[in-house]
């Protein structure tokens, strides 16, 4: 498939942009880490919000909801993300000021100010190395291979030119304008991304192959994956894909941007707020734009391209070039935006560039505070100063993308990254909503619950690349079991070691809570959270049944978003 020079022209002019971007703020950026890192902590809740869309907004992302849509589930297989709207809400109304009021840098600071002595301290620093560069490096190696798929079945790309090119691009303007960089960047590419695949979902549906909506929705290979929610009386798929996630993996997993009490750079977006109310704004925005906004477009894409291509050995006629690693059912949706005509094909390629240069260029800043002022500063060298710190964050910069390109080579599917890090972050979940109010847990509860969850994550892996595994169990069954050991693992650990000194507890409750009560307008908060849920399952509902036609279904839901919105706002006011 070749390009038209104004599809050349937009892809140049985005990437000039972003570049351009970098170097504007790069010197107000490289004044210190807090300017580097947190973009001087004075930023609207608007612009914080759409950032964390447009990181969520990654290139594989649509190759996932692709995944999912054309495996039997259908449709209803996105439960296994939508369910941790859950744990956002939870975020929005119990944990967004507490973020706020900590006034720390990065989330990892945290366990020098709500625990003591050298195991806080060596949990702070091995946290920075695990996620900061381990789990991180992870999560940008999927993304990569996501972009990878999508430029060598749109350009013919190889993997090796594709991560070049790009990593040369975002690597340069993450660098150079740091946080305020990201944001603004952010910004433009999350306004392309919308634009492009709206647009494409459009001219995909109207193809003569696809016949336009209505035949769409009728077509024998659509038609019975269109439930929104699962076959009940299927146990087989009720369980893993509906009861499991909202039972118990909402609130037991940790998982990147859907982290139970916030964290990673969801947290770094609320440490860069103005205050807490724009921090909670931010956040609130974020779930209502991740799960209600923005699904809807990939999920008609992925539809449409099992009527264009049914299985994946239609896929590999069809693109006869595709590196055997890159084959799958994620690779559909860029094989279905090579239908798209030039200028229409140029923004929308544009708006996946976008993509993954937002989520790269957002994992790349966050890790690289993590190693700078949780690594670096605190252990290495103590007395750097802010010049020596932001140039270590540059170079952490250049490792940790480098590190994720090549990664990239070793994995297959969007899916088996979204497994993986679920079942690496499995039965933490507890200990992160818990450790703000129990005052019992210790440092040795979360170096328990990273370790044996670790370790679980592993076995399993390994147990799964067997030609014979030794343990037979389905995916949802390693997760539950990798749930309960870890869970009775940390719970154990904390009851048989000793709880953090008194001083530092009051020190910390002084900072979060002050005078009022831990759990001061609980009431209001639960309302919230329960509001704050059933209102954008409402949207993603009533934006389904629209489409579908079921226009009385789709009323009503517009009627509960109403109700929701008004007890969102009753208890917004009791809380603020």
């Amino acid at each position: 498939m070749g390009l038209n020079t104004i599809d050349y022209a937009l892809i140049i002019a985005f990437f000039a942009i972003s570049l351009l971007i970098g170097i504007y703020v790069s010197k107000s950026s490289g004044k210190n880490t807090k300017s580097f890192f947190l973009s001087g902590r004075n930023m609207p809740w608007w612009i914080l919000g759409v950032s964390m869309v447009a990181t969520t907004f990654a290139a594989d992302t649509p190759g996932l909801v692709t995944e999912l849509v054309r495996d039997n589930s259908g449709v209803s297989g996105n439960w296994v993300w939508w369910a941790q709207l859950l744990t956002g809400m939870v975020t929005v109304f119990f944990y967004a000021r507490l973020w706020r009021k900590s006034g720390i840098t990065t989330d990892l600071e945290f366990y020098e100010m709500r625990y003591s002595g050298k195991a806080a301290a060596f949990l702070r620093g091995f946290r920075a190395v695990y996620l900061g560069v381990i789990f991180n490096v992870v999560t940008m190696a999927g993304v990569c291979l996501a972009a990878a798929k999508i430029a060598n079945v749109m350009l013919g790309l190889t993997q090796g030119e594709t991560l070049l090119i790009s990593s040369i691009v975002v690597v340069i303007y993450a660098s150079l304008g740091g946080l305020r960089g990201v944001l603004i960047t952010d910004f433009i590419q999350f306004i392309i991304a919308m634009i492009g695949s709206i647009w494409a979902t459009i001219y995909i549906l109207n193809l003569k192959e696809v016949g336009g909506l209505e035949n769409l929705l009728a077509h024998p290979n659509v038609s019975g994956r269109l439930n929104l929610l699962p076959d009940f009386t299927d146990t087989t798929s009720l369980i893993p894909l509906f009861i499991i996630p909202l039972a118990v993996q909402w609130w037991s997993t940790w998982y990147p941007g859907a982290e139970p009490g916030g964290g990673g750079y969801i947290a770094q977006r609320m440490l860069a707020a103005k205050d807490e109310k724009h921090a909670t704004k931010a956040v609130l925005f974020f779930n209502f734009a991740h799960y209600a906004l923005r699904p809807w477009p990939w999920i008609l894409v992925g539809l449409a391209s099992l009527v264009v291509f049914p299985d994946l050995a239609s896929l590999s006629t069809a693109f006869p070039g595709l590196e055997d690693n890159i084959k799958g059912h994620d690779v559909a949706y860029p094989a279905m935006l090579t239908y798209l005509p030039a200028g229409l094909l140029g923004l929308v390629l544009t708006s996946l560039i976008a993509a993954f240069m937002s989520t790269i260029s957002t994992q790349l800043n966050w890790g690289a505070s993590y190693v700078v002022n949780d690594f670096y500063k605190r252990f290495i060298n103590k007395a750097s100063t802010d010049k020596q710190d932001v140039a270590i964050g540059r170079i952490a910069t250049v490792v940790l993308m480098i590190l994720a390109a090549g990664l990239s080579f070793f994995i297959q599917s969007a899916k088996d990254i979204f497994d993986l890090l679920l079942q690496i972050g499995a039965g933490t979940g507890l200990l992160f909503i818990l450790r703000w109010f129990w005052n019992r847990i210790n440092p040795y509860s979360e170096i328990a619950a990273m370790a044996i969850s670790f370790i679980i994550a592993i076995v399993f892996f390994i147990n799964g690349k067997m030609q014979q595994p030794f343990l037979q169990l389905e995916g949802w069954q390693q997760l539950v079991w990798g749930i309960a050991v870890t869970t009775i693992g940390w719970i154990a650990v904390t009851l048989l070691t000793k709880p953090t000194d008194k001083e530092t507890l009051l020190k910390f409750e002084a900072l979060i809570f002050g005078a009022s009560s831990k759990f001061e307008n609980f009431r209001y908060k639960i309302l919230g959270f329960f509001a704050g849920t059933i209102g954008i399952y409402a949207t993603l509902f009533g934006t389904g049944y629209f489409i579908y036609g079921k226009y009385i279904l789709g009323c009503s839901m517009i009627a509960l978003l109403t109700i929701a919105l008004i007890a969102i706002r009753f208890s917004w006011k009791k809380i603020f």
